[in-house]
């Protein structure tokens, strides 16, 4: 009997996990932020071709806080409301710095003193590490110092 095989398909959808910094959901909710477009482009592909998203509580603390100063709380609201409605689509995770994540962020904080890296970024290196995520939607090169891939180039 010929044994049946199966091709992939242009609409499977792949598994691949983007974990998504400050800078990248800033550029995607500024429509006047230098990489808006080159955001949205790259958020809106990353959708369609199955991406799971992965942000910290630490990104979204710093989000809405630049939002609200930046833009005013009705933007900041506004991108809070697209992140729960992409938790409810189950689009997008959203990880807790526990213990175990702010003790090796420390660490690594503690271990690159010669590099500018803010704490909510060595909790988004741990976080990223601890999942084994590679690829970074930001536009702050201090992941790339850090060993991860970033996305998208503008």
């Amino acid at each position: 009997m010929a044994r049946k095989t199966t091709m992939p398909t242009s609409t499977a959808r792949k598994s691949n996990k983007v974990f998504v910094d400050t800078g990248g959901w800033f550029a995607v909710a500024a429509e006047d932020d230098k990489y808006h477009q080159v955001a949205v482009r790259y958020f809106e592909a990353q959708l369609k071709s199955g991406t799971r998203f992965l942000t910290s509580d630490y990104v979204l603390d710093e989000t809405l806080t630049r939002l609200r100063y930046d833009l005013g709380h009705r933007a900041a609201f506004r991108f809070w409301q697209q992140i729960e409605s992409a938790r409810n689509k189950s689009i997008l995770d959203i990880l807790r710095v526990d213990e175990e994540i702010f003790s090796l962020a420390l660490n690594i904080f503690a271990r690159f003193e010669d590099q500018k890296f803010s704490f909510t970024d060595c909790t988004s290196f741990a976080l990223a590490q601890s999942r084994t995520v590679e690829e970074v939607f930001t536009f702050d090169a201090h992941f790339a110092i850090f060993g991860l891939v970033v996305r998208p180039i503008p």
